[in-house]
């Protein structure tokens, strides 16, 4: 199989990865030392991007992503095919769980459910897809809330108003701000009872390979109890599938 790989190719695609981490300038010795090779050879992969639209030069010897990037990364999440690579994902994680789970995108300040699956049991908690949910007070919204960076963060608390759902719902900007930090240090959020009464969730993100959030599953019920003894177990099985979504992605490592 490897003989049918294209060597030129998947440099090219690793000088693009050299811009991942936050780094938006790249030179030609800079691209030389990262992939081993001598000077000509990078200028060369390099120009032959540029005029691929894959990078811009914005100044002697100064390299930047292309803005096809910005084009193909709209395409990328909108093109309707995440909730069919997750959907066998969130059936196992169903049958492992035995509780209801859901995937979601974020859009316009709120999660919005992409898929679901249903436990094999008489008695569930359900939604519908397509349903919008409260960014600050449900599991799915903190997570998107605390991988956003600190500005877009702002301007999502400038326009929201934390209204008390319920007795459990965090109306105090600075404890929401204290908890969505927590949440992006240990990985995951939960949802007790803070949207609705007896209403429970774990959520866990799905991320790019360099850290960017794209979409989250989460385990969720109609008994906190259920959460707090579970915890653990849900939270394995949830990290479970959200590297199963991340290898159906990108492959597996």
């Amino acid at each position: 199989m490897t003989s049918q790989l294209n060597g030129s190719v998947l440099k090219a695609f690793k000088i693009l990865d050299l811009f991942a981490a936050g780094k938006t300038e790249l030179t030609a010795k800079e691209t030389a030392d990262a992939l081993d090779i001598n000077m000509i050879t990078a200028h060369r992969f390099l120009h032959t991007l540029v005029h691929a639209g894959a990078l811009r030069a914005t100044s002697r010897g100064v390299f930047r992503l292309g803005y096809m990037f910005a084009d193909l990364g709209e395409r990328v999440l909108h093109d309707g095919n995440l909730p069919t690579l997750l959907q066998p994902i969130l059936d196992q994680l169903a049958r492992d769980t035995g509780e209801a789970c859901m995937a979601t995108e974020f859009d316009r300040d709120m999660a919005i459910c992409i898929a679901k699956a249903l436990p094999d049991r008489p008695l569930y908690v359900d939604i519908r897809i397509g349903s919008k949910l409260d960014a600050f007070c449900t599991a799915h919204g903190k997570l998107w809330l605390a991988h956003m960076s600190d500005e877009d963060q702002d301007r999502y608390f400038k326009n929201a108003t934390l209204t008390g759902m319920t007795d459990h719902t965090i109306t105090d900007l600075d404890t929401l701000k204290s908890e969505l930090a927590a949440i992006r240090a240990q990985g995951f959020s939960t949802n007790n009872g803070e949207r609705e009464n007896d209403i429970y969730a774990i959520a866990v993100p799905i991320t790019t390979q360099h850290g960017k959030m794209i979409s989250a599953l989460s385990v969720f019920g109609a008994s906190p109890a259920t959460l707090d003894q579970n915890r653990k177990s849900y939270l394995g099985y949830l990290q479970s599938a959200a590297l199963s979504a991340r290898n159906a992605l990108y492959g597996a490592a």
